[in-house]
């Protein structure tokens, strides 16, 4: 392709993306998430979607057990195996660096912390959560793998806490996510948390952490109870 018709495509981008910008009518596609074409190193033009390059547009699926010899022995390893991704929004976060010092050390129960959603299995959600965290939530827990496992971790997460009457806060996380275990308290110290994980260990060993799979039967509902609340929403329905 010659120079003169790289520039022109490339003119021709930066007309629609302006044109874009300045419309005033809100649609769900961003600008920045449409569908277009882009020029490639190599002068070839490539189309991209954004939208579908970060999210997937499939439902979540129920992973049904196998048979028992199999699933109890599966459910013993990842007892045993929980890589934590923790999402503090107030005080509760403070109540987990602790776990990781000598004094509590939450390496023996075999708990590891993680950086990112695509590597846990475990989602720790703390302090209150308000009408644009509840977004980044939900897309967090969306991206982990199944099995996955959610703790409710304070009074402000499980009912809004001191929080429970503001316009802009979550009053029922269970309402919009699944929720596996709760561990009450404001706050509740890291004692509290590792009964927590010990609890959650027994549920999982016993073939009770199904509340992914719950999630993926009731998803209409749950995406329903979402949206009512989320007003701006504009990530795909499917977005892990």
């Amino acid at each position: 392709m010659s120079d003169l018709n790289i520039n022109q495509k490339v003119s021709e981008m930066l007309q629609r993306s302006e044109a874009n910008a300045q419309q005033d009518e809100k649609t769900f596609v961003r600008p920045e998430d449409e569908l277009r074409e882009v020029v490639a190193p190599d002068g070839s033009i490539i189309k991209i979607n954004p939208l579908y390059d970060y999210y997937s547009g499939e439902r979540p699926q129920e992973d049904k057990p196998k048979n028992a010899i199999v699933e109890k022995f599966l459910n013993w390893a990842r007892s045993e195996s929980i890589w934590v991704l923790g999402f503090g929004t107030g005080c509760g976060s403070i109540e987990i660096p602790p776990l990781v010092t000598p004094r509590y050390d939450m390496f023996r129960f075999g708990v590891q912390m993680r950086a990112t959603p695509r590597q846990s299995n475990a989602f720790i959600i703390s302090g209150y959560l308000s009408v644009k965290t509840l977004k980044r939530v939900i897309r967090s827990y969306e991206q982990m793998p199944s099995p996955k496992y959610v703790i409710a971790l304070g009074s402000c997460t499980i009912n809004g806490g001191m929080y429970y009457d503001s316009y802009s806060t979550i009053n029922r996380l269970d309402k919009y996510l699944p929720v596996d275990v709760y561990i009450a308290g404001c706050m509740p110290r890291p004692e509290a948390l590792l009964a927590g994980f010990g609890e959650l260990k027994r549920l999982i060993k016993e073939g009770k952490g199904e509340k992914a799979n719950e999630y993926a039967r009731n998803f209409d509902e749950y995406k329903a109870n979402q949206k009512k609340i989320i007003k701006d929403w504009n990530m795909p329905d499917y977005n892990w």
